[in-house]
C-alpha cells in the first residue's frame, strides 16, 4: 500500500511538472506610442503574456488577433490583460494556446501599430 501511494505521488508531481513546463511567459514592453518588440515568432503553444508600461504616462493594454483581422470581435479574448497596466507596472494576460499562424498584437490605449507575431 505504501509503494502504491508513493507512485501515485510521484506521477501527480510529473503532471504538474510537465504542465507547468507547456505554459511560457512572454514579455513585452510599451513604452510610448511603441511596443519595444517590433515582432515575436514563437513554437505553437501555450503563452501568457507580461505586457509593462515603461513611463507611458498612461494606462495601456494588449490586444493579439489573427492577421488582417483585427477588429473587436476576432480578438482573442484570453489575451487581454486581466487588469489595465498602470504607468510603470505590468500585467498579465489568461493562458493563450497559440496554433501555426500569423498574428498582430497592439495596444489600442497607448496606441501603438501593430506588430506581427508568427507561430511556426
Amino acid at each position: 500500500m505504501k509503494r502504491i501511494i508513493i507512485i501515485l505521488v510521484l506521477l501527480v508531481g510529473v503532471v504538474f511538472q510537465a504542465n507547468a513546463q507547456k505554459v511560457k511567459t512572454v514579455t513585452l514592453e510599451q513604452t510610448k506610442g511603441v511596443f519595444t518588440q517590433k515582432s515575436l515568432t514563437l513554437p505553437a503553444g501555450t503563452y501568457v503574456f507580461e505586457i509593462s508600461n515603461k513611463n507611458v504616462g498612461h494606462d495601456v493594454g494588449f490586444v493579439l488577433a489573427p492577421k488582417g483581422k483585427t477588429d473587436e470581435k476576432h480578438h482573442i479574448k484570453e489575451a487581454y490583460v486581466t487588469s489595465l497596466v498602470k504607468n510603470n507596472s505590468k500585467s498579465n494576460t489568461k493562458e493563450v494556446t497559440l496554433a501555426k499562424g500569423e498574428y498582430v498584437y497592439f495596444c489600442p490605449l497607448n496606441p501603438t501599430p501593430q506588430y506581427t507575431l508568427k507561430v511556426e
